[in-house]
């Protein structure tokens, strides 16, 4: 019985520098993610407004789709990644680096967090704009790379 074999091209499963940039930003990304709303499982939902627990539900099920498609290695992977990673540390600063100005608030000047709160709120926000830049570089690669 004859085994039969398939040939995968070198350049299908070849990870191009822009594109190993763009997966380390999403882990970078994922762990300060992680770390902040794991930080609000500590200090308990209850303390956040309504407004703000949706806010984060949304940006949550953003960030699930991004970094699925830079694991998917999709075509869309860094236009999402700009989109999903400037806007999360846009909101992310505004909600809690601002004093309080909204329901959509979550000010840690006005309040009296520990620590680890702040590490967690600026790691996400740091990890989210690594996820912006990124796919900017990853985007300018592959745009380059067409016009070549």
């Amino acid at each position: 019985m004859a085994c039969a074999t398939t040939s995968v091209s070198s350049e299908a499963t070849e990870v191009r520098p822009a594109e190993r940039v763009l997966q380390s930003a999403a882990a970078v990304y994922f762990v300060g993610f992680m770390f902040h709303n794991g930080d609000h499982m500590r200090r308990g939902i209850d303390v956040v407004t309504r407004h703000v627990f949706w806010g984060g539900i949304a940006v949550g099920l953003a960030t699930a789709f991004a970094l699925a498609l830079v694991v998917m290695r999709h075509p869309m992977a860094s236009r999402v990644a700009v989109a999903v990673g400037f806007s999360t540390a846009l909101g992310v600063t505004a909600a809690h680096l601002l004093p309080e100005w909204s329901a959509f608030s979550d000010s840690l000047p006005d309040g009296n967090p520990d620590a680890m709160s702040w590490a967690a709120v600026l790691a996400e926000i740091g990890g989210a704009f690594t996820f912006g830049v990124a796919g900017l570089y990853a985007w300018r690669a592959e745009a380059s790379a067409v016009d070549s």
